[in-house]
């Protein structure tokens, strides 16, 4: 019988990877957690600069409904009280997120939720959708013409690369409308950042565990795999079977960081630009995420790319074809020996990061088998 130096191989540093980790170190079981990047913690990574955490990889806003997962992350860090209330800046006009009372009054100058709901009930009527046949025509059925012309449209055009005439209904199946004056994004019981930064967190995980960054786990596969007698694989599934079906597709994303002498820019933590002129999609500044007092800011642009194989992959093209694709993956990954696959990439799911730590969680209980279903 061969003898393994591991009992598990963890690749991938991310939530899904250093929450197994944790809870296999929790059973005694010896892990060795390997990472491509040159630091630990997946997109959910924090660069500190003059007491700032910048979200290197985007926004990342902790929110849940699940009170174990509030629980089990509480354990190792504490949360702040932030609360996400984007703002919307259409040409220079300034409106609250989700579509809200604030929205409706700001845009129609009307006062009471009757009013606007007649206001919305009026525009879906002008327009006369029955049967919407694109994003565009889904979008006015259900919310009217200038709630979709001012705060989704061009948006959505960014983010996707194509006009919304071009992209099919189902992307928007609903869209959430507030009648009462609420700026808070989400609708789950518990939200916050922690105090000092996701590192932390990802840091008190792996507390212990033994981590290589810099490993790229393909490029070694037979000698990573002879250490271990399981591997926990998060990165992309496709990558892992060599793209022998064909590739997975995702919408990229360029970040813009910049250091300004000046104390506030922009007064809210999050900004969408939602017109299709302005080539950002949003601006983070990051110290409004920790209410922040420090006399200089950094502020982030983030601009949606196409993206191609071998580049960091955010948005999963859930589209017919990409879903077929990802099941005849499944169906390989079910064959695959001692293999675990779990997380956002592995999964090709646009996970929120409760749901990340819920999967892993259950991953870690239920080891005999492939958890990528």
């Amino acid at each position: 019988m061969k003898h393994y130096t591991y009992d598990y191989l963890i690749v991938g540093s991310g939530l899904f990877g250093s929450v197994f980790a944790h809870e296999m170190k929790e059973k005694r079981k010896k892990c060795l957690v390997i990472e491509r990047r040159n630091h630990t913690g997946g997109n959910v990574y924090c660069e500190e600069k003059e007491g700032i955490h910048i979200h290197k990889y985007g926004a990342h806003i902790f929110h849940t409904s699940y009170r174990h997962v509030w629980e089990y992350v509480n354990r190792f860090v504490e949360f702040n009280n932030y609360v996400n209330s984007p703002v919307a800046n259409y040409k220079g006009e300034l409106y609250n997120l989700p579509f809200n009372m604030n929205t409706f009054a700001k845009m129609w100058g009307i006062v009471t939720p009757a009013e606007a709901a007649e206001k919305i009930k009026q525009q879906r009527k002008e327009a006369g959708i029955t049967n919407p046949k694109n994003l565009e025509e889904q979008a006015i059925s259900l919310i009217g013409t200038d709630i979709y012309t001012k705060l989704i449209k061009g948006y959505t055009e960014k983010q996707w690369g194509r006009s919304c005439t071009e992209l099919p209904a189902f992307i928007i199946k609903r869209l959430p409308v507030r009648y009462t004056f609420d700026n808070n994004y989400f609708n789950d019981r518990w939200q916050g950042i922690p105090i000092g930064g996701y590192n932390k967190l990802i840091d008190t995980l792996l507390e212990g565990i033994e981590v290589r960054t810099g490993v790229d786990f393909l490029k070694d596969r037979e000698g990573l795999s002879s250490l271990a007698e399981k591997i926990v694989y998060t990165g992309p599934i496709d990558e892992y079977f060599d793209y022998k079906l064909g590739t997975l597709e995702y919408r990229g994303l360029h970040f813009e960081t910049e250091r300004l002498e000046e104390e506030n820019y922009q007064g809210v933590a999050v900004m969408n630009y939602t017109d299709r002129e302005t080539p950002w999609t949003r601006i983070i500044e990051h110290k409004h995420f920790e209410f922040g007092t420090q006399p200089v800011t950094y502020i982030t642009k983030e601009y949606p790319a196409d993206w191609k194989p071998g580049e960091e992959a955010y948005y999963p093209v859930n589209n017919d074809k990409n879903q077929k694709l990802y099941a005849q993956y499944t169906e390989l990954a079910k064959k695959e020996k001692n293999v675990i696959f779990g997380g956002r990439l592995a999964e090709y799911k646009y996970y929120d990061m409760d749901d990340v730590i819920d999967s892993a969680l259950k991953g870690a209980t239920n080891t005999s088998g492939i958890s990528n279903t």
